[in-house]
C-alpha cells in the first residue's frame, strides 16, 4: 500500500505529465500566442469602456438632479 506521501507524489507526477501532453499540441500553442497578442487590446478596451460607463452614469445623475429639482437624496 502506499504511503500518503507515494500517493500526493504519484498523483502530482501525473497531472505533469498531463499538462506537458496539453501543452505540447497545436491548439495550446495557439491559443497562448492569441491571447497574449490580444490581452493588451483587451485591457485597453476595458479601460475605455469602464470610462464610457462612467460617464453615462454622471450624465444620468445629473439628469436626475435637475428633474428633481436640484434636490439630492
Amino acid at each position: 500500500m502506499l504511503t500518503p506521501e507515494q500517493k500526493a507524489e504519484r498523483i502530482a507526477r501525473r497531472h505533469k505529465e498531463r499538462e506537458d501532453k496539453m501543452k505540447a499540441t497545436a491548439g495550446y500553442k495557439v491559443w497562448s500566442l492569441v491571447f497574449t497578442l490580444s490581452y493588451p487590446f483587451i485591457s485597453v478596451f476595458t479601460a475605455i469602456f469602464s470610462v464610457v460607463v462612467s460617464v453615462f452614469s454622471k450624465i444620468s445623475q445629473g439628469v436626475v438632479y435637475v428633474l428633481s429639482g436640484g434636490k439630492s437624496k
